[in-house]
């Protein structure tokens, strides 16, 4: 296993680089017409790391003056699976170059921490 890879992973400019900020408003743009429409922002964060899995978080951070209700990010999963702009298979790859070898991945069910943030993890499992 890379643990310098590893380590890389957790920090904010590797993961700026698989999800940059401004893919939020490509996204609203792309599924709304209109950036301005969407209720959060994304921003991948890394739960944990171990020698079998990594576990990746997205997460739906309230914008100011919108609401953040569930029946917005609960069918998200399904959507982030397949849609080009978050690109996961490209994630994974960007992943891959940096010496770690992944199996498998699947995203969790949508995760309501409070009223203004909910989290979509993305488990990575290790070769």
């Amino acid at each position: 296993m890379n643990q310098t890879g590893l380590e890389k992973i957790a920090t904010r400019d590797f993961l700026d680089s698989l999800l940059p900020p401004e893919k939020s408003d490509q996204f609203f743009e792309a599924l709304f017409g209109d950036a301005s429409e969407g209720a959060y922002d994304i921003q991948l964060e890394c739960l944990s790391v171990a020698s079998d899995r990594i576990v990746l978080a997205f997460n739906l951070i309230q914008r100011p003056g919108k609401c953040l209700v569930c029946n917005l990010t609960y069918g998200l999963p399904t959507v982030f699976q397949r849609h080009p702009l978050i690109d996961i298979k490209g994630m994974v790859s960007k992943i891959e170059e940096s010496g770690i070898e992944i199996s498998s991945w699947r995203l969790g069910e949508t995760e309501e921490n409070s009223s203004s943030l909910h989290v979509i993890p993305l488990h990575l499992y290790l070769s």
